[in-house]
């Protein structure tokens, strides 16, 4: 993952609860080229309250009223469902990946070895889950969509406690001192990934704030990401140009499904699209040397210019600035070095258009 962006296609509950649906995403997932496909782990009864009512968002997505809990009891996906999704992927050459909601799903995810552990937005401030992601060893994804930076700080101390302390803090005051310390910020900038993220379905480009990439890199010295819920491709392209290690982004089978998350998703060409936009840009960065590159080598002589008589000049006679110009191609002095030549004689006659000799330098 260290060499290149990871891109994880989150495919989510856009399954609408089935399995023949959740495999098809896969294969769309894989045929796209992104590195991982990712669902979510979680019981409704575990998850929610039966008075949790529904986002906005949800609302509008689904086009029902009522609570959080019944319609995502409709999206529940069974152990044996994971086993049958992760058994796709490894025929199909992608990681399997998941976002577990409650610790008997992230001990699922754990024991099925997921590449990393994604910890969702709304669970930032969850420090039981926090705790059990770091103690299973894995990389981490971590989401800060609807976050104070000084809670993302509080989160990774809770990780930098899990990767470097046992049993359970006493408080938040430990956990700070886990971070603090040089051992805890090390163990976190070796696992952690970080991801902007904006919690809206779909999110306004405006409200995307991919700077905030930066800030938390610098504030916490760890690479960082980005979760996408923004309409299209765009904004996701340009977060890998500002520094984005890992891409996430949802995607559908199509976008006039009645689930929640569809709406802000991607259809397959799209998701096509993106892994090749995020490819061409992560290209494009190159390694920061100001250089030629191999592919414009052959263009320099042509496209620069050579120092050349304007005009007939004699041997012997001074070179002044109506004696010589500057033309197409480089294959004689670089203008850059008329100052030295201005004002010497001649060492040969020049027709029109003569290339000056490196003789005449000095």
């Amino acid at each position: 993952m260290a060499d290149r962006v990871f891109i994880v296609a989150e495919a989510g509950v856009n399954h609408d609860g089935s399995l023949d649906d959740a495999l098809t995403l896969v294969d769309v997932a894989a045929a796209a080229g992104a590195d991982a496909v990712k669902f979510q782990t979680f019981r409704a009864d575990a998850l929610v309250t039966r008075r949790a009512a529904k986002a906005a968002y949800q609302v509008a997505n689904t086009g029902q009223d009522g609570g959080q809990a019944d319609m995502l009891r409709r999206l529940e996906l069974s152990e044996d469902a994971h086993h049958r999704i992760a058994d796709r992927c490894r025929d199909r050459g992608i990681a399997f990946m998941s976002t577990a909601f409650d610790l008997e799903g992230l001990a699922l995810l754990d024991r099925m070895g997921v590449p990393a552990i994604k910890i969702p937005s709304g669970d930032l401030t969850w420090g039981a889950m926090l705790l059990a992601a770091a103690r299973t060893g894995r990389p981490l994804f971590v989401s800060t969509g609807m976050a104070e930076l000084e809670e993302v700080r509080q989160a990774l101390g809770v990780v930098a406690f899990g990767l470097t302390r046992e049993g359970e803090p006493t408080g938040l005051a430990d956990c700070d001192a886990a971070f603090a310390s040089a051992e805890g910020r090390a163990a976190v900038q070796a696992r952690v990934t970080v991801l902007q993220c904006t919690t809206q379905y779909p999110a306004p480009a405006a409200a995307a704030n991919l700077r905030a990439m930066a800030t938390m890199a610098e504030a916490f010295g760890v690479p960082v990401g980005y979760s996408d819920h923004t309409l299209g491709i765009a904004v996701a392209t340009a977060a890998v140009a500002l520094g984005a290690r890992v891409i996430e982004k949802h995607f559908t089978l199509g976008r006039d499904r009645p689930g929640p998350d569809h709406a802000a998703s991607l259809e397959p060409a799209e998701l096509t699209a993106l892994v090749r936009a995020v490819r061409d840009v992560e290209a494009a960065l190159g390694d920061g040397l100001k250089t030629p590159s191999a592919a414009e080598l052959p263009n320099r002589p042509i496209a620069r210019r050579s120092l050349v008589a304007a005009r007939p000049v004699a041997a012997g006679e001074a070179w002044t600035a109506g004696a010589v110009t500057a033309k197409r191609p480089a294959d004689g002095l670089s203008p850059m070095t008329w100052w030295d030549i201005a004002g010497r004689t001649a060492v040969r006659a020049y027709a029109v258009d003569d290339a000056l000799a490196a003789e005449e330098l000095p």
